[in-house]
């Protein structure tokens, strides 16, 4: 390997030392550079010289996604046009396009950070990695391609989309890693089987997953479909990319961050107020290493919680909790707050469904209605209609029981709910139309 892990096992106060040291650095940086900043410092009543210490980083203003997009699109860069090399953007379904530039060396930080997830997850360089992330504006699929050439693997830049030629070309290539969303991967599976290829006569030995919510029961779901590890890769195109955490192999309990170039926090996402260790709220980001577009305490609307615990691994970077959903997904039905990835985990403890599924929230005058399509397999949906009927009530009944919330089942045929190349469409919001 050709790219230094050692920053993964410092001990505390060494990593802490030269965070603040990168703390100072980008902070007096972007002061200088970038006008958003400048206004914004200023206005909050601080300067570059206030930062003394780690938690004088509360004295920072947060930055938002609204913030980026009043800047659109290349107006927080902090380097001249000629010293970008790279520009990739969000996809603007929500709103306008979030933009976000690399210099040369950004792009050889991001590769190394990709390198660093990729080995966390059990590559070597003698593996040959299917990247099944977009590639384009996205950053998945460029993200993983970088990472792995860094790491000395071999990679398979085949993409998302032409499913049944993946598949082929995972039986004939024979590659050992696989990376793509979750919800791809069980379209994957479920591709396979119709073209009688069996994922245990494949030879993938883990995956590496991102870009989308999943559950732990998706996990379980996909390594008894795919025959392999299932891990947990995060990233954000407005921090860097895909590599800004990563699950370890040997726990598969947390995503590890790597904290030499990302300062991360969690807050109440109402008062934005930090919250201590184990509380769950939403995760903040101050990129300290990125020269083209450095950001300073940006919301994600992530919903996680950090960890400092030792792992097993040998590595003392804080870890996050999967990303349970985003408060921008999050529903709220007559007074619950209910997140997708919930309905998934309460789906996914069920023999009887597929792991496919839609919520569709509408609104009945004054109230909120939630109905819930759940694809079946074609055994189940073959049979009478009493019992699909009682399934549709056993699923409503453990929505309930678990997450307090009133939903309407809608038992579906199979492949009836569209699948996705990229990220799933989890919620359709009619009230909104």
């Amino acid at each position: 390997m050709i790219f230094n892990m050692e920053f993964e096992t410092l001990p505390r106060e060494a990593l802490e030392a030269i965070q603040l040291r990168r703390l100072k650095e980008v902070v007096g940086r972007v002061y200088a550079t970038v006008p958003f900043y400048r206004k914004a410092f200023d206005e909050a009543g601080v300067k570059p010289a206030d930062i003394k210490s780690l938690a004088d980083i509360t004295k920072l203003p947060f930055t938002t996604k609204k913030d980026l997009r009043d800047n659109y699109p290349f107006g927080m860069f902090a380097v001249p046009m000629e010293n970008v090399v790279r520009i990739h953007a969000s996809s603007g379904t929500t709103g306008q396009p979030t933009v976000v530039g690399y210099t040369r060396r950004d792009v050889d930080t991001w590769a190394e950070l990709m390198a660093r997830s990729l080995a966390a997850g059990g590559a070597t360089p003698d593996d040959i990695i299917h990247n099944a992330y977009g590639y384009g504006l996205f950053t998945g699929g460029l993200g993983v391609h970088y990472g792995a050439e860094k790491l000395g693997a071999s990679v398979i830049p085949i993409s998302g989309g032409n499913t049944k030629r993946q598949i082929i070309i995972m039986r004939d290539f024979k590659p050992s890693i696989l990376t793509c969303t979750p919800s791809y991967a069980l379209h994957l599976a479920e591709a396979a089987e119709e073209m009688g290829v069996d994922f245990e006569n494949l030879l993938f030995k883990s995956g590496i997953f991102g870009a989308e919510p999943w559950s732990e029961n998706m996990r379980l779901e996909i390594e008894r479909k795919l025959y392999l590890s299932a891990l947990d890769i995060y990233g954000i195109s407005e921090v860097i990319g895909p590599g800004v955490a990563m699950e370890c192999l040997e726990a598969k309990n947390g995503l590890h961050i790597f904290e030499d170039h990302f300062i991360p926090e969690i807050i109440n996402p109402e008062t934005g107020e930090i919250l201590p260790p184990g509380s769950t709220g939403e995760l903040v980001f101050t990129s300290l290493t990125k020269e083209a577009f450095p950001i300073i305490r940006y919301r994600t609307r992530d919903i996680t919680s950090l960890s400092y615990e030792p792992c097993i691994c040998g590595r003392t970077m804080a870890r996050m909790k999967r990303v349970q959903g985003r408060t921008d997904d999050m529903l709220i039905i007559r007074g619950v707050n209910v997140f997708p990835s919930q309905i998934e985990a309460v789906l996914m403890d069920m023999d009887q469904v597929e792991p496919h599924y839609q919520l569709v929230v509408e609104r009945e005058g004054t109230l909120d209605t939630l109905t819930v399509l759940v694809e079946v397999g074609e055994k189940a949906f073959s049979d009478e209609i009493r019992d699909l009927q009682n399934l549709e009530r056993e699923i409503s009944h453990n929505i309930k029981e678990t997450l307090a919330v009133s939903a309407k089942v809608k038992l579906v045929e199979p492949k009836t709910i569209a699948r996705s190349e990229g990220k799933a469409v989890r919620v359709v919001d009619k009230r909104k139309l």
